[in-house]
Order: structure tokens, then C-alpha cells, then sequence
């Protein structure tokens, strides 16, 4: 019997052991969140304090993405997400200590929940950035949405644990619960053969790591599309996630079993979504589904706004939950095309800051405005908020092709020989910057062509690691150019080389051809001397 096209990656050993891990990891994190959201409606009802419980567990993304994922890529990453797993097993079971022993109030609730937030924010981009190691290029598409998928099938399955394990033995349990679910993946990681990379270069300093990831990002219009669009589907239905508890307790006066199986209504919509999307994607681009996504999650919480009956509520969570997969998987997948292997930890982990960020704000936003005017109005305002904003930036498009590394042939720039022991020791301090200069001579009828050109290779330099790029044009000779770029330090000028992509290499031998003379543009280096 054929495989279902959506579960072709499994057919790889390493991506199914981890996937299948994962899958129970997440059931654990959604029971965690139900029991967490429940019990804050006990100890603290008003709408900002269970908002904060969902903010809480977003906002470390917020703060620790960055460097989470510079320290994914310079670091060994198997090593540094069995760490970060231990740290959220060790807080999930202080939770479960705390609240069996009555100890746990209000803050106390927000403030662990910001620690196991902490932990999920060190590994989520070092857990994207590994998807490209355990599957080949033709199945990368299809297991990043395996990844939603199965996140969504957790999604279905841990809220109703959850709230199953809540009614009949409490919140402690609940928290027990995800404790153990996160060792199982914590052993399949230790179990995990991690290949070595032969010819590895030297780990990046941290604080220039971060810095390289921050200029890549800030220099890649793919990345800028991607996190607005996710900044502005995160940004609006992150209100139900804020609101859902109150909207279960006080509009449709159930208890945690029907909150429990409400998110496992969305769960089971974006499962079963996500099983579609290949067919999907052959009738939409990946701007398209973006788009339908937000306006799915529109509908689903003008729904929610209006229609006040645990039946349509099922289903407008069902809706939502084909939205979230839909917007959600696509728009993870686009970021993570738009960046290399060398610093793709780092720009998901920006990617996850902003969008994060949107959810924290969202859900903190609407638990405020739901105080001042009520749960089903604020919904209705996001409803009407998120369609109208998906429209305005419809044009941010996100369909570029993956990035090609440079072939390994390709030459880096080679370290002359030093003239001298004053220049060797510049070259190996690590604290002079260098400065690159290329010269041009360009006839002034190209001069419009010329500066479109360079355009683009002022974005390939920057995401090289430029610290600062500069194009001259002489005042007397209007037919020279100079174009220059400074980089931190000798090491950084090295791995430049080794970051350019075969879509940068294309950009930079457009610009060569305006050139006119028979050697090519004229390079240089020079290395910055203290006097």
C-alpha cells in the first residue's frame, strides 16, 4: 500500500525516532497548558491573569530566541537540547511538588510557567535547524509539515489528557504527566547518532555569532516577508488562546473536560488539515495559504464571538485548527528556506522571536481589552482586525525557491602569507577589523543597471557578515567604483566565503559583468593598525 504523500520523511530512521519523541514531548507540553490555564481560573479568574499564563510561556521566545540559536549553531546542538529538556523536566515536577503541597499561588504559577517557557524557547530553533540534518533536500518540505502535523495531532491529544487527568486527580498529575513525557524525548536524543561534519570550522564567538545571525536577518527580504506575515496572523489569533478558559467557564459554562476537548477540536481540524496540504500547495502558492489561513481564523473566532453553544464552539475551534496549520506550518517552512545551514538556528530563532512575541502580545492584549468590554466583544475585534491586516500585507510575498549552498569547490579567500610578524600578529588577534575594497569601472550609460545590481550585492554582504558596506562613485571619473565592506576581524573575513550561497555567488558575477576591462573588478583586503 502507497504512503500517504504527507508521511513520506518517516521513512528516515533518525527523523522518525525524533518525531515520534517529539510527538509525546508535546503531548506533555499540551497537558501542561490546560492544566496551567485551568488552575489559574481558580486561583486568579480575571482576564489578564489567565491571559498571562498563556503570555508567560511566550514571551522567553521572545527574549531568548536569538541567542538560543546562536548557541544552536556554534555548539554541539544534540548536546544542547538534552539540556534544555532536563531544565523543563526539573521545573515541570517543581510544578507538580508546589501545587500538591498548596504552595502555589497566582505568581507562582505565571513565574514557572515563564521557566518552562524559558526552556522551549532555548530549544525551538535548535530543533528547526535539525529537520535539514535527518532528511534529505526533496523531503525537507514534507517534514517541516510532518512536524505541524504532529505537533497538532499532540494538540488533539494533550488537552484532553489534560483535562481528563485534571477531574480526576488533579492539576499535580497533569504536571507529572508532561515530566514524563519530556524524559522520552530526552532519551531519544541521547540515543541519537548526531553525524560529524567533517572539516568543521571553529565555533563563532558567541556575542559575533549573535551579531552574524542579526545581520543575515536584517539583509534577507525572504526572512522580512516571513515574520510579517507571521507577525500579523500570530498577533490576532492569539486571542483565543488568551481567552479560550474564560470563554469556556463563564460564556459557555462547562468545565475542564469540555475545555480540554475544545483544544483537542483544533487539534483534530489542523491534523486533519495537515494531511491535505499537499494537495493544497499544488492550487496555492505559499502567500496563498498564508492568506486563507488568517482569513480561516477570522471566521473561526468571529464564531466564537457570536455564536455562544458548545456545537458551534467545536467547530469553530475545528476551523481554527485548519488556520493554524494552514498559516503556521507554511510560513515556518518559508522561514526556514530563506536561511543556511551555517546560521539557521539563528534566523528561526529571530523568526520565533517576532512571531512569539506577536502571541505573547496578542494574548496579553486581549486578556486587557476583554476586562474593559468582555470576552465575546474582544474576539469579534480580533476577528475583524486579523482579516483586515492579512489583506493589507497580502503583497509581502513568501514563495522564493530554498537556498542552494556554494558548491564545495568553490575557492574561499585564501590568508596571504604575512609580509611580516607586526602583520601576523594583527591577522591572529581577533580584534582588528578588515576592510575589503572591490573597484570598478562601469561606462555611465549602465550607471542605473549598475546600482540595481549592487543593491543586491550590499543584501549577499551583509548576510556574509559585513559589519558596514559602502559604494563610491568618483566625482571626477564617473565611470570608477568603489565598493567596500568592513568585517569584524581576520576569522569572520574567513568564514565569509564559506556563507556565500550559490544565489549569492549568482548576484555577485551579475555585478562583475558591468565591468568593463579585461582582469575583472580589482579586489583588496586590508587589515585595520592600531596607532
Amino acid at each position: 500500500m502507497q504512503r500517504p504523500a504527507a508521511l513520506a520523511p518517516l521513512r528516515h530512521a533518525d527523523f522518525r525516532t525524533l518525531w515520534l519523541a517529539n510527538l509525546v514531548s508535546n503531548i506533555g507540553l499540551f497537558i501542561q497548558n490546560t492544566a496551567a490555564g485551568w488552575m489559574m481560573t481558580g486561583l486568579d479568574p480575571s482576564p489578564m491573569m489567565v491571559s498571562l499564563v498563556q503570555a508567560a510561556s511566550m514571551v522567553p521566545v521572545f527574549l531568548l530566541a536569538l541567542p538560543a540559536g546562536a548557541l544552536a549553531d556554534i555548539i554541539d546542538r544534540r548536546h544542547f537540547l538534552i539540556g534544555a529538556q532536563l531544565w523543563m523536566t526539573f521545573v515541570a515536577l517543581l510544578l507538580c511538588v508546589l501545587s500538591w503541597t498548596g504552595l502555589l499561588g497566582p505568581w507562582g504559577l505565571v513565574a514557572l510557567t515563564f521557566g518552562l517557557g524559558a526552556g522551549l524557547a532555548m530549544s525551538f530553533p535548535g530543533w528547526a535547524a535539525t529537520t535539514p540534518e535527518l532528511v534529505p533536500r526533496e523531503d525537507l518540505m514534507g517534514a517541516i509539515a510532518l512536524n505541524g502535523i504532529g505537533f497538532n495531532i499532540t494538540r488533539a491529544i494533550g488537552p484532553a489528557v489534560g483535562g481528563l487527568a485534571i477531574a480526576w486527580a488533579g492539576v499535580g498529575a497533569a504536571f507529572l504527566l508532561n515530566a514524563l513525557c519530556v524524559l522520552v524525548l530526552v532519551a531519544a536524543l541521547w540515543r541519537w547518532k548526531r553525524p560529524v561534519v567533517a572539516n568543521r570550522p571553529a565555533p563563532e564567538p558567541f556575542l559575533s555569532a549573535v551579531r552574524a545571525g542579526a545581520r543575515y536577518v536584517a539583509a534577507s527580504p525572504a526572512m522580512h516577508a516571513a515574520i510579517l506575515r507571521a507577525v500579523v496572523f500570530f498577533l490576532f489569533t492569539s486571542a483565543v488562546w488568551g481567552l479560550l478558559p474564560l470563554l469556556v467557564r463563564h460564556e459557555l459554562g462547562l468545565g475542564p473536560e469540555a475545555f480540554g476537548l475544545l483544544l483537542g477540536c483544533m487539534g483534530a481540524g489542523a491534523v486533519a488539515a495537515g494531511f491535505l496540504l499537499p494537495a493544497a500547495r499544488r492550487r496555492l502558492d505559499r502567500s496563498g495559504m498564508v492568506f486563507v489561513g488568517s482569513l480561516l481564523g477570522a471566521l473561526a473566532m468571529a464564531m466564537m464571538a457570536t455564536l455562544h453553544h458548545w456545537v458551534f464552539a467545536a467547530l469553530a475551534m475545528v476551523i481554527y485548527g485548519v488556520a493554524w496549520i494552514s498559516a503556521a506550518s507554511t510560513l515556518q517552512a518559508a522561514a526556514q528556506i530563506a536561511a543556511p545551514a551555517w546560521v539557521r538556528a539563528r534566523a528561526i530563532g529571530i523568526y520565533q522571536m517576532c512571531f512569539f512575541g506577536a502571541l505573547a502580545g496578542g494574548a496579553a492584549g486581549a486578556g486587557w481589552i476583554a476586562g474593559l468590554i468582555g470576552v465575546p466583544t474582544t474576539l469579534g475585534l480580533f476577528a475583524l482586525g486579523g482579516a483586515a491586516a492579512a489583506v493589507l500585507v497580502r503583497g509581502a510575498r513568501i514563495d522564493g525557491e530554498a537556498l542552494r549552498e556554494a558548491p564545495a569547490a568553490t575557492p574561499p579567500f585564501v590568508m596571504p602569507e604575512p609580509e611580516s610578524a607586526e602583520l601576523q600578529s594583527l591577522l591572529a588577534g581577533g580584534e582588528n577589523r578588515v576592510l575589503e575594497v572591490v573597484r570598478y569601472r562601469v561606462p555611465p550609460a549602465r550607471r542605473a543597471a549598475f546600482l540595481a545590481a549592487m543593491r543586491e550585492v550590499r543584501r549577499a554582504r551583509l548576510r556574509g557578515g559585513a559589519a558596514l558596506w559602502r559604494l563610491y562613485e568618483d566625482v571626477a571619473h564617473p565611470e570608477r567604483w568603489v565598493e567596500l565592506w568592513t568585517i569584524e576581524n581576520w576569522a569572520e573575513h574567513l568564514r565569509e566565503a564559506a556563507r556565500m550561497t550559490e544565489q549569492d555567488h549568482a548576484v555577485l558575477r551579475h555585478a562583475a559583468t558591468f565591468h568593463q576591462g579585461d582582469l575583472g573588478p580589482e579586489a583588496a583586503r586590508y587589515v585595520n593598525v592600531p596607532v
